[in-house]
């Protein structure tokens, strides 16, 4: 509980401090530029980011802290309205009447601005939980084979915990983490017999095995909305630093989000049991995957992998959640 308390009282303070340190701002552009006059309209610069960053509640408040700060000055520096050497604001009549407008129409366009960041804010909310309802959905479809979607969620795990130790954004990490999950649904529509035979594949049979990285694209395509980001990664997953994978593609011109999936996905495949071979130990994988650093692996991601395996990163539970 007293952490909890702790946490919110800082960012109460978080926001006073930004509140206050505008309105001194404001203060010395009043006395700099126009000591002899207010300039009411910087006072909706505090409100435009206390909306922005704190929704409706906060920049309502910020709006009446702002109309009161401006009527006390009123009440103890008349002059501080008068323009010319001209009252601009009657003493008793049109003063308080301006006053009391000029605060109304920033205490509403506070709470108008204020509204509007929640429910763009709520509108995202719902678009995530829709994308990760889709996600699922698609997860079931690779549960019809099991060690597929054991592997892609292991990949997932591995392939986060990688994009994290390169300091990627929280954005880019969920989308490799997406891509990762469904980077192999395009096995859905290879032959049984070629992915669970115990001897080596023919030529042909490889071919077609490599097909699964564009049907997978095609399976997605038409879901469209945010998948639509994770299309180029799952088409490059199996593309080498090199050029010498799947596709000539090679360096830089691998987008990063696919070079992490690879190493996770060659880590993986190498520590489980495939129905042609046993799995190695992990760090027997990570000498070979350190081996491969500059030709099939970006050495930037390299890195990151033995970073997060030397932290015991590399490790997640055998049940799929």
């Amino acid at each position: 509980m007293k952490p909890k308390f702790l946490n919110q009282l800082a960012n109460a303070n978080q926001e006073l401090w930004l509140i206050l340190s505008m309105f001194v701002v404001l203060a010395l552009i009043n006395f700099l530029v126009a000591s002899d006059r207010m300039l009411l309209g910087l006072y909706s610069l505090p409100i435009i980011f206390s909306a922005y960053f704190y929704g409706r509640r906060h920049a309502t408040m910020t709006a009446l802290a702002a109309t009161c700060l401006v009527t006390l000055l009123a009440v103890f520096n008349p002059m501080m309205f008068n323009s010319r050497g001209v009252s601009a604001i009657h003493v008793l009549g049109e003063r308080w009447f301006d006053i009391t407008l000029w605060g109304a129409t920033l205490v509403v366009t506070a709470y108008a601005m204020g509204t509007l960041y929640e429910r763009v804010k709520a509108g995202l909310e719902e678009m995530k939980r829709t994308y990760e309802g889709i996600l699922m959905i698609l997860r079931h479809f690779i549960s019809k084979d099991k060690y597929t979607e054991n592997h892609c969620y292991r990949v997932s795990i591995y392939a986060a915990k990688i994009a994290a130790y390169l300091g990627l954004n929280s954005q880019r990490i969920e989308d490799v983490r997406a891509a990762a999950l469904l980077h192999d649904i395009g096995k859905l529509e290879i032959s049984r017999e070629i992915l669970y035979k115990a001897a080596r594949l023919t030529q042909d049979e490889h071919q077609e095995m490599k097909r699964h990285v564009v049907k997978g694209v095609r399976l997605l395509e038409p879901v469209g909305g945010a998948l639509g980001r994770i299309l180029p990664i799952i088409l490059a997953h199996h593309d080498r630093f090199d050029g010498s994978g799947y596709d000539p593609n090679q360096g830089a011109d691998i987008p990063l989000e696919a070079r992490i999936i690879a190493v996770a996905d060659v880590y993986d495949s190498l520590t489980s049991d495939r129905p042609y071979r046993k799995g190695i130990a992990a760090f027997e994988a990570r000498e070979l995957i350190a081996k491969g650093q500059g030709t099939e692996f970006d050495p930037q991601v390299v890195e990151a992998f033995l970073a997060a395996f030397a932290h015991a990163e590399m490790e997640v539970p055998e049940v799929v959640i």
